[in-house]
């Protein structure tokens, strides 16, 4: 397995990581909880070292899971998870005051039975509580031995900036894909000045650069992506143009859509380590070729220039939710 260091901080991990949420929360029931139990030993056993989670995923069953499930090999593993959800639920709104923050990280110790959580981020900006107040209740949680790294999840280039000056900033974590290639333009700069790596989630479009899904796909009703515009089926079947020419180039190379997707993730800057979510171990075992797969200066540049001549269809986030975005 390849490692990279997520930005100056030290951090190690493995350059794909995996992304929990979806086998508790988000698209759809919870899975068998012995089911995913098996997929994330397999993971480690495949070489993954670097398991993303959150205690509003559920709340709390996916953390309850991995902690169950990475028991047997916690301390060769990296376990990142989040705060800054009101009771750690995400319906009921933003809280990263300290005291809630204090509240978060014992429950999230205990359902991931660990003393120390590696990698901690505040899940979004609260624009309630200044963000030096969050850097430095995370300092002051670091010197306890509780939390090893700071991260911030879809922080604007400013509030890192504020929080890294308190606290030195180990990862963001943000969506980023060929489809949503935003990050691109303030925020790496940011990063790299400032030394702070990047976790890509949603690498695969939430599963639409897949080519697994089209205008007629049908989610179930407690699937999040019925929320979203750019899911819409309309928005579907124009952004279908986008998928097919992912597949024409995957095809081109031997290789799925995924693979080509994960490999231009990879490809971008040295300190990107995407977290790609799955509930199917074949589908890990597809991810996983992708680090094997070079895309040449000229591979990158053709498809930097067929994608820019697509536009892509919707929205990323509701309306109410893009205030929550990117701050």
């Amino acid at each position: 397995m390849q490692i990279r260091q997520l930005g100056n901080s030290g951090l190690e991990v493995s350059a794909l990581g995996l992304g929990c949420m979806g086998m508790s929360f988000g698209y759809g029931p919870a899975h068998d909880k012995n089911e995913m139990i098996h997929l994330l030993r397999s993971a480690y056993e495949k070489g993954i070292t670097f398991f993303d989670t959150a205690e509003c995923y559920g709340p709390f069953l996916n953390e309850e899971l991995l902690g169950e499930a990475l028991a047997p090999f916690r301390d060769k593993i990296v376990i990142a998870t989040k705060f800054g959800f009101l009771e750690g639920d995400s319906k009921k709104g933003l809280d990263s005051r300290p005291e809630w923050i204090r509240k978060s990280i014992e429950g999230s110790l205990k359902r991931l039975n660990t003393d120390v959580i590696d990698l901690y981020y505040q899940h979004r900006v609260d624009p309630n509580v200044p963000i030096e107040e969050v850097a430095g209740t995370i300092k002051d949680l670091i010197q306890e031995g509780k939390v090893k790294h700071f991260g911030l999840s879809e922080a604007g280039a400013e509030s890192i900036r504020r929080a890294h000056a308190v606290q030195p900033v180990t990862a963001l974590q943000s969506e980023y894909s060929l489809w949503w290639r935003t990050p691109e333009e303030e925020i790496f700069p940011t990063l790299e000045e400032l030394g702070i790596g990047f976790v890509p989630f949603s690498p695969l479009g939430r599963g639409f650069l897949t080519a697994k899904i089209d205008e007629n796909t049908q989610f179930d009703s407690t699937d999040f992506r019925n929320t979203l515009p750019r899911f819409a089926p309309e928005a579907r079947k124009t952004n279908q143009a986008f998928v097919d020419l992912l597949g024409k180039m995957a095809s081109d190379r031997g290789v799925t859509n995924a693979q080509i997707a994960l490999a231009w993730n990879l490809a971008q800057k040295p300190w990107i380590a995407p977290i790609p979510g799955t509930t199917k171990l074949h589908r890990l075992e597809e991810n996983l070729v992708a680090l094997d797969l070079k895309l040449s200066a000229e591979d990158l540049a053709e498809i930097n220039e067929a994608v820019s001549k697509i536009t892509i269809e919707g929205s990323r986030y509701p309306e109410h939710l893009q205030k929550i975005a990117g701050k």
